[in-house]
């Protein structure tokens, strides 16, 4: 009867699969922050443990402030970081005046060379990129570069130098044109900067009304709904109406309209932003080889920040060496609580010897009915006084009836199959 209620007990090979797969599953397990805390126990005996915990407090909260200060970062990095920058432009041109005894035919016609160069000023963030990392060429700021000369020296086909954005284009540190002539030459140059996001200028009448010039669509949307909520033009009862004002009635054409339409409506009051105009004398004067012309324009670059910030996020060399140190923290905490069970257990044993060893045979005795799968008591049901209590006239009584059923059972299958 013992070994009908008694499954087979695993082998040695068998528990020790089952501990390596328990053991992977453990250290697969991801450490929480309760398993870096100390017992109450464990700091009633060490009462210097105490800075331990006010340390961990402390991680904490620094754990809770990086978190939010990355979130931070990360919405950031989703917005333009930009930031104003001084552009040095050098226009300058050298003039060559004809060799009569030249043997090539260059040489004997006067020609001059202008030049179109940039740098930023107080270029500072060369210490805060990327080591390696390029710096901007000054073809980059612009999306086109035009050189007008003068029309009646050149003639209308060969007055104009224009150079063009295209998404094979590579970037140069300048521009160079070269043309024959030995009299001073007014040239114009048009410059149109690069924006990026791409920027727009605003119709007469709405600049007048934001008192914006040149701005993003995004900001220009901005502004007319700042325009909107400080003149109280929104419909008190239909919230996705504006009621037009009469500057509003002039701009869009309509005493109301929805402000979902005004993205729509704004397409025909941007415009290409004016490009930069600079007008230069090209000087062929032969005491005056190199002459020099500086301007300053005001570019947007990237903020330097922005670079640091991402590489922050991408950085795991910090995480990889704190995730070392939490398992060690985590080692030794397990260490401590294994100490503390074996000074429980001797203080136990030198208290009351027999009365520990009597506690913990019981406590075997219980792990072993757990791990052989052992219903019941079988040193009880081993002798015969344990069937003539009180119950076993009920139990009999039950498993013959049960019996009983289950064979008229089995005899109705029987005649019903005979029928069939």
């Amino acid at each position: 009867m013992e070994a009908s209620r008694k499954r087979p007990a695993p082998s040695q090979q068998q528990i020790q699969q089952q501990q390596s797969v328990q053991n992977r599953n453990r250290n697969a397990k991801r450490r929480k922050m309760a398993d870096k805390i100390l017992p109450q126990r464990i700091r009633e005996l060490v009462p210097e443990s105490q800075a331990y915990m006010d340390l961990l407090a402390f991680e904490h909260k620094l754990d809770q402030t990086i978190m939010r200060k990355r979130v931070d970062i990360q919405e950031a990095l989703k917005r333009p970081m930009k930031q104003k920058r001084k552009l040095r432009l050098y226009i300058s041109n050298t003039f060559n005046p004809a060799k009569p005894d030249a043997e090539d035919s260059e040489g004997s016609i006067a020609c001059w060379e202008l030049r179109v160069e940039g740098k930023l000023l107080d270029d500072y963030s060369c210490f805060l990129v990327q080591p390696g990392k390029m710096k901007r060429k000054f073809s980059s700021f612009f999306k086109s570069l035009v050189i007008e000369l003068d029309k009646d020296l050149y003639g209308p086909d060969n007055h104009l130098v224009e150079w063009h954005r295209t998404p094979t284009t590579q970037e140069t540190d300048g521009f160079q044109v070269k043309r024959p002539g030995d009299v001073n030459v007014r040239c114009t140059l048009l410059l149109m900067l690069d924006y990026q996001p791409p920027q727009f200028k605003l119709d007469p009448r709405l600049a007048r009304l934001l008192g914006i010039h040149t701005q993003t669509r995004s900001s220009i949307i901005q502004a007319l709904w700042q325009y909107v909520k400080t003149n109280k033009l929104q419909d008190s009862h239909d919230k996705e109406y504006i009621n037009c004002d009469k500057y509003f009635q002039q701009i869009f054409d309509g005493p109301r309209l929805k402000f979902s339409e005004i993205p729509q409506r704004l397409t025909n009051l941007l415009l290409p932003p004016d490009p930069i105009v600079i007008n230069h004398i090209i000087s062929v004067d032969a005491n005056d080889q190199k002459k020099t012309a500086c301007y300053d324009i005001d570019v947007e670059v990237e903020d330097p920040l922005k670079a640091q910030m991402s590489s922050f996020l991408l950085s795991t060399a910090n995480q990889q060496e704190i995730a070392s140190l939490d398992n060690k923290i985590h080692e030794t905490i397990e260490s401590i609580n294994q100490l503390k069970i074996q000074r429980d257990f001797m203080l136990s044993f030198s208290r009351d010897p027999k009365g520990y060893i009597q506690d913990w045979l019981k406590s075997q005795s219980r792990d072993l009915k757990l791990i052989t799968d052992v219903v019941g008591n079988p040193e009880e049901e081993r002798r015969a006084e344990f069937y003539h209590q009180p119950w076993s006239q009920e139990a009999v009584s039950r498993y013959f009836y049960c019996k009983i059923q289950q064979r008229r059972q089995e005899l109705e299958q029987a005649l019903a199959l005979r029928n069939t």
